[in-house]
């Protein structure tokens, strides 16, 4: 029996999963110059306070994870016997 996880953030009255995509965003993010009104607007957030406190949530080894390694954890979600749901 395999569990899986998987991390929503609420950031007001939004939830976003964390998936492949937000993982390459988050990615971009941490090792390049983008500031958080770009973040913001990548994510689909209401400007860089949001993008700020999501920033805040997210735990740094989500962030710093390479999207390929973020995709085949997930792919193992697919034969999961039981999947969780974090919210954090």
């Amino acid at each position: 029996m395999s569990t899986c996880k998987k991390y929503v953030i609420k950031v007001g009255e939004k939830e976003i999963e964390i998936n492949e995509r937000v993982v390459k965003i988050l990615n971009t993010y941490v090792r390049t110059e983008m500031n958080l009104e770009k973040l913001a607007e990548e994510l689909g957030l209401d400007g860089w306070s949001e993008a700020y406190e999501f920033m805040k949530k997210v735990p740094a080894w989500i962030a710093w994870t390479p999207a390929i390694l973020w995709k085949r954890e997930m792919e193992k979600c697919e034969n999961a016997s039981e999947i969780r749901v974090v919210k954090i």
